[in-house]
């Protein structure tokens, strides 16, 4: 089978947190032949995984190597603090890295947010994933600082969380390898990107072209038909109310 024979497919990649449902969706209504596989993977991984041709695409966390990989910033996220629901965070809308000085905050092996210096006090052990680290400050061992959709991915009925201030923000990206900028990806772009079916840098499908006005048959020369003669109503054109010239008069009548 060569490479012609074989059917398009689109493999996009995407780290915890990001939820790709939308995109996906417009990607299946506009593209209905050419099936989109998702690929989940650790924000570790997911450069290795573009780089390597496991996907075609993917949703990352910045920064990106810009060497070899193209990159569209998409949205920040917001920091948030994940607490147990009896602490005394939970009690405020919002906290400072500074309130939380003297707690003890977890630092995953695969934070996303790049502290020069986290905030608090290290545990003794730095968890190997974000999802131990719930774990541990479920079971009341210190508290975890992630993007907003870190914690509501690992959403627990026990526990809560509350926006952190001054602290490091998690912006999502669309990332790709920049030599592989394939039509499927330019459409892939488009659609993230908000681009209608008929924008101009987006491939859509040729249109139909347009239907020809109808010409006009145009009438043979002796054909034309002389306007019809007025027909003669006994009324004087120039309004008067008396008959014409050639209408026959009354006989007089006989003198007694």
């Amino acid at each position: 089978m060569t490479g012609s024979d074989v059917s398009p497919s689109f493999r996009l990649a995407y780290v915890p947190g990001v939820t790709p449902t939308k995109w996906v969706r417009i990607w299946n209504e506009r593209l209905p032949d050419v099936p989109l596989t998702l690929v989940a993977v650790s924000p570790a991984e997911a450069f290795d995984v573009l780089r390597g041709g496991g996907a075609d695409a993917g949703f990352v966390r910045l920064p990106v190597d810009r060497t070899d990989l193209s990159a569209i910033p998409l949205y920040t996220e917001t920091t948030v603090v994940v607490v147990p629901k009896d602490h005394v965070v939970a009690a405020v809308e919002e906290v400072s890295a500074e309130d939380l000085a003297d707690e003890i905050v977890l630092h995953p092996l695969d934070d996303t947010l790049g502290w020069e210096r986290p905030p608090g006090r290290p545990a003794f052990e730095r968890p190997a994933t974000t999802a131990d680290a719930v774990e541990l400050v479920a079971a009341g061992v210190g508290l975890l600082v992630v993007p907003q959709s870190l914690a509501r991915l690992h959403h627990r009925k026990d526990l809560t969380y509350r926006p952190l201030s001054d602290a490091p923000e998690s912006r999502v990206a669309l990332s790709w390898p920049e030599k592989r900028t394939t039509d499927l990806v330019e459409d892939f772009i488009g659609i993230v990107r908000g681009r209608t079916v008929n924008s101009s840098r987006g491939r859509s499908p040729a249109p139909a072209p347009a239907a020809q006005p109808k010409r006009k048959r145009p009438e043979p020369a002796g054909d034309r038909r002389k306007p019809a003669a007025r027909k003669a109503t006994g009324k004087n054109p120039r309004g008067g109310s008396g008959g014409t010239k050639s209408a026959k008069r009354g006989k007089p009548r006989r003198r007694s």
